[in-house]
């Protein structure tokens, strides 16, 4: 998926450079996992099974490494965006909340 796609839109959230970043990583994952359903098929002895395990293992990982960034960005961006002290512990519990749900 090419990022030119996606209009990427003004917020809070993320900047357009982080969410740029954010979809740039993606796409290298998709293509990972692309790789992934090929070696799938291609499999025709069990030692195949073990590039297929490490291939997915390394997609977990940078799946992974994006949420992390995804969380990472949130967090300075909505203190950053915070009126107040309230607002930013608000912002700070839902993230937190976010990341005890998911990760």
């Amino acid at each position: 998926m090419s990022d030119s796609a996606l209009k990427i839109v003004d917020g809070t959230a993320l900047s357009a450079v982080q969410k740029k970043d954010l979809l740039n990583r993606l796409a290298r994952i998709e293509g990972q996992l692309r790789g992934v359903q090929k070696l799938i098929a291609q499999a025709a002895q069990p030692s195949d099974c073990d590039a297929v395990a490490q291939q997915m293992t390394a997609a977990r990982k940078a799946l992974d490494r994006s949420f992390v960034q995804l969380l990472t960005n949130s967090i300075v961006n909505q203190s950053e965006n915070a009126q107040d002290l309230a607002q930013a512990q608000a912002s700070a519990s839902r993230l937190a909340a976010m990341l005890d749900k998911f990760a």
